[in-house]
């Protein structure tokens, strides 16, 4: 929950220092921070090929300077800054919908074009439906501050907010939860004439907010595996780093994955992986997992011994090996190759026996564990981990979906070692 809960709460920094006078900073030096955080979030978004973080930045600097610009710096009802806010109310929250439902294409044709053409075009409506000329000019004139938004871009905010929110729920990106709270930034910028001092605060924090998303994704896509989620081997090494004995380290392997990958395919394998991944997120005892790569895992546990964790892996075996999911369809690859695929004779009977093939099936996978703990400084984490590496061979040697711990292995060695000295 922290990419969805630390936006919101930059936001209401923000609030707290503009409306309770704490600080006062200058129109010159929120317009500086403005235009800095816009600009760093281009650069990130190009260098990390995020067409549509760097489209929301741009449709943020073209809603504030379209507002500024027919705005004058008050809302005049009935003028032109009035009807360009009621623009950007629609428009501004229906792009952000867009952006979040399309796929991430990085900076080619195919994905720029339509995109640049659309905000081109919205552009010039704005510009049109704005101008003096065509409103005529305005009765009453109220300097920027806090306004009623109108109703529809009310609605507009709160569907897009939905939206938003679910594709975050759904997908738990940082990107999601950046478009969704700059959306809210960019509410409070209209709420308070979208044009002016606060209202230019409001987009700089939503262009903040925005660039950050990049920085958490360029660090979940380091420290994290996209597969399964879970944190991958660079997290798991600087977590050795941190360690401090007493601890204990549980190595993990799928057993007979190539067997699966080769069965079933990769996407099955794909499967397999999450679901053992997501019962290892959930291992008790205050272990932490991490997918070291390939069907091989790592678990560590502060503070634990040997003993203190074997209950909690076994517990942990024992879910793994109860866990299924159902496999539809037949693996091409399991299909026999006769003369009729060659040259089309008995194409009828092999289609009738794909449609009696078994529509689902059940597939369960089990797991083999190895741990080891320290119990002195002396101890290193690498030795740690080759125990626990040395007691997971043993537990495939001895049959598999089984837990062994290093104890005994390293009594042995200890043992020879002393005998030769």
């Amino acid at each position: 929950m922290k990419p969805l809960l630390t936006p919101a709460i930059w936001i209401l920094a923000v609030a707290i220092l503009l409306h309770t006078g704490l600080v006062a900073p200058s129109a010159a030096l929120i317009t500086f921070a403005l235009y800095a955080a816009l600009i760093a979030g281009l650069l990130m978004a190009w260098r990390f090929h995020s067409s549509r973080v760097f489209f929301a930045l741009l449709i943020l600097f073209l809603a504030e300077r379209a507002l500024s610009y027919f705005s004058g710096g008050h809302v005049a009802a009935g003028g032109p800054g009035s009807t360009a806010l009621a623009a950007v109310g629609l428009l501004l929250p229906l792009d952000f919908v867009l952006l979040s439902l399309a796929r991430e294409k990085g900076f080619t044709v195919s994905s720029v074009g339509p995109a640049s053409l659309l905000l081109f075009v919205q552009s010039v409506i704005v510009a049109v439906i704005s101008r003096p000329e065509a409103l005529g000019a305005a009765r009453h004139v109220h300097h920027a501050g806090a306004q009623p938004l109108p109703f529809a871009t009310v609605i507009a905010f709160a569907a897009a907010g939905v939206v938003l929110l679910i594709r975050f729920f759904l997908l738990r990106k940082p990107v999601e939860s950046g478009l969704l709270w700059a959306l809210g930034a960019s509410a409070l910028a209209l709420r308070f004439g979208g044009a002016g001092r606060i209202a230019a605060a409001y987009f700089a924090t939503a262009a903040f907010i925005l660039a950050v998303s990049m920085v958490e994704t360029s660090y979940l896509l380091a420290y994290h595996d996209e597969l399964t989620t879970l944190p991958s081997r660079r997290a798991f090494h600087e977590a050795l780093l941190r360690l401090a004995a007493p601890y204990a380290i549980a190595m993990v392997d799928i057993d007979h994955f190539k067997r699966c990958n080769d069965i079933y395919g990769h996407d099955t394998g794909d499967e397999v992986l999450r679901l053992v991944a997501t019962r290892l997120a959930r291992v008790t005892g205050g272990g932490q997992a991490y997918r070291c790569g390939g069907e091989e895992f790592a678990i560590v546990f502060p503070g634990k011994t040997t003993k203190d964790v074997v209950e909690h892996l076994e517990e942990l075996r024992a879910r793994i090996e109860a866990s299924s999911f159902r496999l539809r369809g037949q693996d091409r690859r399991q299909e026999a190759r006769g003369p009729d695929r060659r040259n089309g004779r008995g194409q009828g009977h092999a289609i009738r026996r794909l449609a009696s093939a078994p529509a689902a099936r059940e597939l369960s996978v089990t797991a083999s564990m190895g741990v080891a703990s320290a119990t002195a400084q002396s101890e290193s984490a690498e030795d740690v981990v080759k125990a626990a590496d040395k007691a997971l061979y043993r537990a495939k040697e001895g049959g598999r979906n089984r837990v062994e711990t290093a104890t005994a292995g390293r009594r042995r060695a200890r043992s020879k070692a002393a005998a030769t000295a």
